[in-house]
């Protein structure tokens, strides 16, 4: 059934993502309408995260939000789809890079690096920097159900270099290779929700208190790698702009959770600034202190 599932899709999604990208964006508005007015695709969850992270907003205001996160959502909806073909030349003329040089500053240090990454803008075409960096690349996903589109999320995201690994084969991996010398640049989405009973640290998100993941930082600490922040913007429709904000260098030097906290601060002050490209239909504040 899975395999079918695939067969019928795959070729489908193949042929869209042949289409120039302002075709797409047509689409997307298109699909907007019908998610938001017609489906109404986890409103109600969307609703509520914005009435929590923002209390006192005008209730008009936190629907413009809404409004325009779903939009948004459209948008990379079909730009995922379009990174299944897109070339190298418009996908670097689509997201660019600012301050490549730091890069270049700790592989010369010959430091590892654990990228922090937020459900913020566009994460999807980060993995171009494969193409722009020394290092080897990793990306950390949660393995899908189905083995066939988890082999194609694999490809796709693994399309410009990168090697895209579970988060369950991502520690031993990352060992080994330091041990063998090899430098590393390794993207997290770290904004995640832990599951209950398996978190070790409370914080606020957006002044919440919910379990925090700090996967992340235990990793950076136990493989002495430096942590840096990926602060993605969405400058026009299918155009990005990203830079590296250096976290710890040397994160052993840090207390517990402080890198995390530093993360946290970074991604808020995102959200703060233009709440609509945060991925509010994401269940973040689930498991958040009710008291």
């Amino acid at each position: 059934m899975q395999r079918l599932l695939y067969i019928l899709v795959y070729p489908m999604l193949w042929l869209i993502s042949l289409l120039p990208l302002r075709i797409l964006q047509i689409k997307s508005t298109l699909l907007f309408y019908l998610v938001y007015y017609v489906i109404g695709y986890r409103k109600n969850v969307v609703n509520e995260n914005l009435a929590l992270v923002f209390p006192n907003m005008p209730k008009a205001d936190r629907k413009r939000i809404a409004e325009k996160f779903y939009r948004h959502l459209c948008d990379i909806i079909f730009e995922t789809i379009k990174s299944i073909s897109i070339s190298e030349a418009e996908i670097k003329s689509r997201f660019h890079f600012e301050n490549l040089h730091i890069l270049e500053e700790y592989y010369q240090k010959d430091r590892n690096i654990l990228l922090m990454c937020g459900h913020y803008a566009s994460w999807e075409w980060s993995g171009i920097l494969n193409k722009m960096m020394p290092y080897k690349g990793f990306a950390v996903y949660k393995k899908l159900d189905n083995r066939y589109f988890d082999k194609l999320v694999k490809k796709i995201r693994g399309r410009f270099g990168a090697t895209i690994v579970s988060n369950r084969k991502i520690v031993p991996l990352l060992f080994r290779r330091s041990k063998k010398g090899e430098k590393s640049l390794t993207l997290i989405l770290s904004d995640q929700t832990p599951k209950m009973g398996a978190f070790k640290h409370r914080d606020t998100f957006m002044g919440i208190d919910v379990p925090v993941f700090t996967g992340t930082e235990e990793l950076a600490k136990k493989l002495d790698f430096s942590a840096m922040y990926l602060h993605v913007e969405k400058i026009k429709r299918g155009y990005y702009t990203a830079r590296f904000i250096p976290l710890a260098e040397k994160p052993k030097d840090f207390p517990d959770f402080e890198i995390t906290r530093k993360f946290l601060n970074e991604i808020e002050k995102q959200i703060h600034h233009q709440p609509e490209f945060y991925l509010w239909s994401h269940k973040r504040w689930k498991l958040r202190n009710q008291n």
